[in-house]
């Protein structure tokens, strides 16, 4: 077990102890976040279309303002795509994030509202479906669409393409190849998870899934009797990754996610979960190998 921990080190796999590198041999279903997990982390911002009476500048203006306060990568992307084209952000009062929703803040006295197309309908925004078939037609190209709001008003869409890692589609494969399960369970949009999955063949996928929810969905696949590996990168993966029998940390994620796993990946590639599957088999099929000659020996 120390050599297997040790090789798993030399492979960019740090395994925190013995129990998990026993574990990573009997697991039969891999669970994945997309952003930062699938994809490469690093959104950037492709459209913004703005409704009447608000121009393109005025809701990138005012959205990246909001998102200078967040921490999401798709936050990070509005910021730098507002700075690359020269605006200025005001500042920001009030600011508060709805999980796995959206965020907002109030703006020279306005309010402002970001995220999914639920939150601005459940706060009764109006004019929420003026751009609905833009949206769609985003989704479909794989983007990630939030929509904005400023005083209960629709004031338009942001979209921000974040592109499959190189290595993942390599990784799916031989993850199937093992006989391995991957679901991909998101906070984004059906349309937008239904392209990644079926880019990358993956076997299942839960679209708008908020964190509480991937805890759950990991609670109900080990009530099935599988043994379960997450695998993910945010705050919001901590809960979902200590549930699971083998969590799973990108290197390049955050520390809460690294300290709730029992592997990291240092280079936050999917492969590693790969290497960290054979070499769980590898030794535990070289223990037994010893167990059996030691007894015949005996």
């Amino acid at each position: 077990i120390m050599v297997g921990i040790g090789r798993g080190a030399t492979e960019g796999v740090l395994i925190k102890d013995a129990e998990v590198l026993e574990t990573l041999e009997k697991v039969d279903t891999l669970v994945v976040d997309k952003t930062g997990t699938l994809t490469e982390g690093r959104p950037k911002l492709t459209d913004c279309l703005s409704a009447n009476p608000f121009t393109a500048d005025d809701l990138l203006r005012l959205t990246a303002a909001v998102e200078q306060q967040s921490e999401h990568p798709l936050a990070h992307a509005i910021v730098v795509g507002a700075q690359d084209r020269g605006i200025e952000l005001p500042s920001v009062g009030d600011f508060d994030s709805v999980t796995g929703g959206g965020v907002h803040a109030t703006i020279d006295g306005r309010a402002v509202l970001i995220g999914k197309r639920s939150l601005l309908v459940e706060q009764g925004v109006s004019g929420v479906d003026a751009l609905d078939a833009r949206a769609d037609e985003l989704q479909r190209q794989g983007r990630t669409v939030m929509y904005a709001a400023v005083d209960q008003q629709f004031a338009g869409l942001i979209a921000v393409a974040d592109p499959i890692k190189k290595s993942t589609p390599e990784a799916i494969r031989a993850l199937h190849a093992m006989e391995l399960r991957v679901i991909m369970l998101t906070g984004d949009n059906e349309k937008t998870a239904k392209t990644v999955a079926d880019q990358l063949g993956i076997d299942e996928f839960a679209a708008g899934v908020r964190p509480e929810d991937k805890h759950r969905r990991i609670q109900a696949l080990r009530a099935e009797g599988r043994i379960v590996a997450m695998a993910g990168d945010g705050i919001n993966d901590a809960p979902a990754l200590a549930e699971a029998n083998v969590g799973v940390a990108m290197g390049t994620g955050t520390d809460v996610a690294i300290e709730s796993s029992g592997v990291t990946l240092v280079q936050g590639d999917l492969r590693g979960i790969v290497k960290s599957v054979k070499l769980s088999r590898a030794t535990m099929r070289n223990i037994r190998q010893n167990l059996f000659f030691a007894f015949i020996y005996n």
